[in-house]
Parts: structure tokens; C-alpha cells; sequence
């Protein structure tokens, strides 16, 4: 994601001292001090442009027609997960409780939140609700088979919408394949639909997808 440079300058308030000061010797030191403190507070206003930019701009790069279902403001929308690491980020979408849920079963929250980059293909609550729930309750209830899943759906390294596109080894060990470009994607043999993809989190992106992926 790349923000706007936001430039300034300050030769308007030096020449205006300088000016002022052959006039007015004997007012100089003021108004140039004046001058200096005017330009001090306008520097300060500027320094925290390039923070509120970037917060402003953090679903700037999402795509999909499941975007519209982010939250638009607090801690489960864009701006929101893209200052957590990707578990806590995910504990805070409306759209994704059961796979929080699930991570949270399989004691992955840690692994997943301390690793330096990932992409994260995650499952809706509707994906997850197209399973059986007696199947589901026995997958939730198998931690290691839990883990290898949930792992399936992870990719080490953070990939945007040009990278995507391809054959990827995922935490599981197996490998997993996205297809399509531009905006239309669809992971892994089930042919999951990219519903909302490219979304920042402090240490991955992720892309939510409406059908759970099986090793």
C-alpha cells in the first residue's frame, strides 16, 4: 500500500522575518521569534497527517463484494484489523467467529499472532455452516485434525492479488492453489470464493472465503 508524500515548505515565514527585520531592527528578534513558533505549530499539524493517511487508507486495496459486510469503523473494520496481529485482528470481525473459535481450540492464537508474515485464506461463519454440525463438533473436538485444517488455510509469507494467483505450501505442509486474477480468485479443490480479499493486518493478509478448505 503506498501513501500520498506530504511535502512542505517554510520559505514564506524566513522571508517575511527577513523583510520584517531590515525594516525593524529593533522589532526583529521578536517578530522572528513570532514567526518561529508560528512555524512550529505548523509543523506539528503536519506530522500527523502521515498516521491519519494511513489509517484512512488501510481497506484502501481490499476487493470483493464481501468487503461491504466489514464493520466501518472499530476494532473488526479495516482500519481496526490492520493494527492487530492477524488472530486478534480476526477475534474482532463479526463475520469470522467460528474460525475464531475453532483457532482457539487448537491453541494456535500464539503461533498465528507471533509469526513475522502470513496470508490467511478465512472462512466465513457460513462456510463454516455448510458443514454438518456433527461433523464440525467432531473436527472441533480432534485437535490435531483441527490444526492440520486450520493450518491448510495458511500460507507463510503475506501474498497481494498479483502473488496470489498459484500453487502455495501451506503451514499443514500440503499445498493449496488459487486461481483467477485481478479480483475474482477461487482457492484450493472446493473452488472457494474469494469474498473479501487483500485485507492488512499487522502481521498478514488475509482473504475471506464462503467455503471451508480441507487438506
Amino acid at each position: 500500500m503506498k501513501l500520498n508524500t506530504i511535502t512542505r515548505t517554510g520559505g514564506v515565514a524566513a522571508s517575511l522575518a527577513l523583510v520584517l527585520g531590515l525594516g525593524l531592527s529593533a522589532c526583529g528578534s521578536d517578530d522572528s521569534g513570532s514567526d518561529s513558533k508560528s512555524g512550529s505549530g505548523s509543523s506539528d499539524s503536519s506530522e500527523s497527517m502521515p498516521e491519519e493517511t494511513e489509517a484512512a487508507e488501510a481497506g484502501a486495496q481490499t476487493f470483493g463484494e464481501g468487503c461491504k459486510l466489514i464493520p466501518a469503523d472499530g476494532e473488526g473494520s479495516f482500519n481496526g484489523m490492520a493494527t492487530a496481529p492477524v488472530a486478534s485482528a480476526a477475534s474482532a470481525n463479526p463475520l469470522l467467529k467460528t474460525l475464531v473459535t475453532a483457532v482457539g481450540e487448537a491453541e494456535l492464537v500464539d503461533t498465528l499472532n507471533g509469526a513475522d508474515a502470513l496470508t490467511v485464506f478465512a472462512p466465513t461463519d457460513d462456510a463454516f455452516a455448510k458443514i454438518p454440525k456433527a461433523d464440525l463438533d467432531a473436527v472441533l473436538a480432534d485437535k490435531a485434525l483441527l490444526t492440520k485444517v486450520l493450518t491448510h488455510h495458511v500460507v507463510a509469507g503475506q501474498l497481494s492479488p498479483d502473488e496470489v494467483a498459484g500453487e502455495h505450501e501451506t503451514l499443514a505442509g500440503d499445498m493449496i492453489t488459487v486461481e483467477g486474477a485481478d479480483e475474482e480468485f477461487t482457492v484450493g479443490k472446493e473452488n472457494a470464493k474469494v469474498l473479501c480479499g487483500n485485507i492488512p493486518t499487522a502481521n498478514a493478509t488475509v482473504y475471506v472465503v464462503d467455503t471451508v478448505l480441507m487438506p
